[in-house]
């Protein structure tokens, strides 16, 4: 079954490329045959202006599992050979604080839906019954329905295909370096570190008994900060403007956030 063809997913794909094809035409006067890709990128920047919120609280559930470290551990060494007990105690810790383990999801989440409605505006040639003008809009010659990969795969990559949207994927993998090396330790993003303790998530001696905090571990997430290079492989341009966008806007919010609030 296709999702995109059910009645309701249909109309907000309907309605979503109806708003992109009108917000291009409105800027082929300043943008010329780039009007569509600039919209894309108006429209991550509304749409992360009205995530910001939402930053904020991930900021302070940050700050507060920080300051619950200590207790977190304590608990986990309680209660280490009682994975239930280990659950339970550690969600009525969340509770009695008025916090969630789980708020550095909500960005990802509140944005998802976006990201799967650009990502199948430039997917499909029908929308709704009708033509898809969108691919017909290009960035640099490149239609802005094309993906690296299945370029690639089909044999159609021309050189200027590859120079742009490998362009895009070479923008988005250095928001993961970026991002990446200021996660690590003494790095702007990265927890502080108690008198005697070792650098992790949640900072201090905590760190050190945190399996986060663990070098291979801390590698593996380094490594997840590319992630999003490879999705910007896969997917079409257009929605490989809207991650590159997404990434630096991300990083930039998590440095000024993290200044207003800092790791105790």
């Amino acid at each position: 079954m296709d999702l995109f063809a059910l009645p309701p997913v249909a109309a907000a794909l309907d309605a979503a490329s109806r708003a992109l094809m009108g917000l291009t035409h409105l800027l082929e006067p300043l943008a010329g045959t780039g009007a569509a890709a600039l919209a894309v990128v108006l429209v991550t920047l509304l749409v992360r202006a009205a995530l910001v919120p939402v930053g904020v609280s991930q900021a302070r559930a940050e700050r507060t599992r920080a300051r619950l470290a200590p207790r977190l551990a304590e608990i986990q060494r309680r209660h280490r050979d009682d994975p239930e007990r280990l659950q339970r105690a550690t969600m009525a810790l969340y509770r009695e604080e008025g916090a969630s383990p789980f708020a550095g999801c909500l960005p990802v989440l509140a944005q998802a839906p976006v990201v799967g409605l650009i990502y199948a505006v430039f997917a499909h040639p029908q929308v709704a019954g009708h033509g898809n003008d969108l691919l017909g809009q290009t960035l640099a010659g490149v239609p802005l329905g094309t993906g690296l990969l299945g370029s690639v795969t089909s044999g159609t990559a021309t050189p200027v295909t590859l120079a742009v949207i490998g362009l895009v994927v070479l923008v988005v993998a250095a928001a993961g370096e970026v991002t990446r090396r200021a996660a690590a330790p003494g790095g702007r993003l990265a927890a502080p570190v108690a008198a005697g303790g070792a650098p992790g998530v949640g900072g201090g001696v905590v760190g050190a008994a945190n399996p986060l905090a663990a070098p291979g571990m801390r590698r593996v997430l380094g490594a997840l900060q590319f992630l999003t290079a490879v999705i910007a492989c896969v997917v079409p341009l257009a929605a490989g403007l809207y991650l590159a966008v997404t990434v630096w806007w991300t990083y930039a919010q998590r440095v000024l956030l993290r200044r207003r609030y800092p790791l105790a």
